[in-house]
């Protein structure tokens, strides 16, 4: 330890004592003290990161949220533009219907359960004008499109409406859209009766049966089987083309898997 500095100031001045002494108390004092600094508390921190915890939280949701609504958002785009394409193929096709003039009194258009088949003018450049079969069916909820081999014959025509009712037709069916419930039409005649939803097949074979009745009456001789698209003879032609319908149009109604309600469409046959 370092002795006690005295210093003598008996000899000097008034003032030369006051400012020595001030001196000496800024040397010989104490240093002042350090500044403390406060930090967060435990306690603090806890409740930091619980509110950044519930921030997150909330942020999270809501991002789920929105991405959940983008996924549904364009799965339902999908399936609508998958129904406008299919609805517009169905167009193109029914607007292409042949008359019943160029079919001979054939029927155009066939509806059963799920499905329905119509035979279409199909041009081509530098090609002449021929005819093939389109079936339109519902499988297992998925909705598919085939189409035959363009002909100009009406009877490999004959063969292909047949192949097409049995569901044996030789092309690939194209697919159009996938999760259908329901598939239902119905037609329309000038007749002042408007829209029906009728079984075609089944009218038909009636008018097909009336006309083998009529043809055994007659003596005409024994006719073709009439079972489920046989080939009609010229007196159940006529018989036919006498007791059946011209439909001008095409109403399509299909519903898809968790919708309520279908989306419903309509068409004109022969249109072009």
């Amino acid at each position: 330890m370092l002795p006690e500095a005295r210093v003598d100031l008996s000899g000097a001045n008034p003032a030369d004592r006051t400012r020595t002494g001030r001196c000496l108390r800024r040397v010989g004092g104490s240093m002042p003290r350090a500044t403390r600094q406060r930090g967060l508390t435990l306690v603090e921190l806890l409740v930091a990161i619980s509110v950044l915890a519930f921030v997150a939280v909330l942020g999270w949701r809501g991002l789920d949220g929105i991405v959940r609504a983008r996924v549904a958002l364009n799965a339902e785009l999908d399936q609508t533009r998958g129904m406008q394409l299919a609805f517009a193929q169905m167009q193109s096709d029914c607007a292409n219907m042949v008359s019943r003039d160029v079919l001979a009194s054939r029927s155009a258009i066939a509806i059963d359960q799920n499905q329905f088949r119509l035979i279409r003018t199909v041009y081509a450049d530098g090609q002449p004008t021929r005819l093939e079969v389109v079936t339109y069916r519902l499988t297992n909820g998925t909705l598919t499109r085939r189409e035959s081999v363009a002909t100009r014959d009406l009877i490999e025509l004959d063969a292909l409406w047949n192949r097409a009712a049995a569901n044996d037709d030789a092309t690939p069916a194209v697919q159009l859209q996938s999760g259908v419930n329901g598939f239902s039409m119905r037609v329309y005649a000038n007749d002042g009766k408007g829209w029906r939803t009728v079984d075609t097949n089944a009218a038909e074979q009636t008018a097909a049966s009336a006309a083998l009745a009529a043809a055994n009456a007659q003596g005409a001789g024994q006719p073709p089987s009439m079972s489920h698209g046989a080939i009609m003879n010229p007196a159940e032609l006529a018989t036919a083309a006498a007791t059946s319908l011209a439909y001008t149009g095409l109403e399509v109604v299909l519903q898809l898997q968790g919708s309520d309600q279908g989306m419903l469409k309509n068409f004109l046959l022969g249109s072009v």
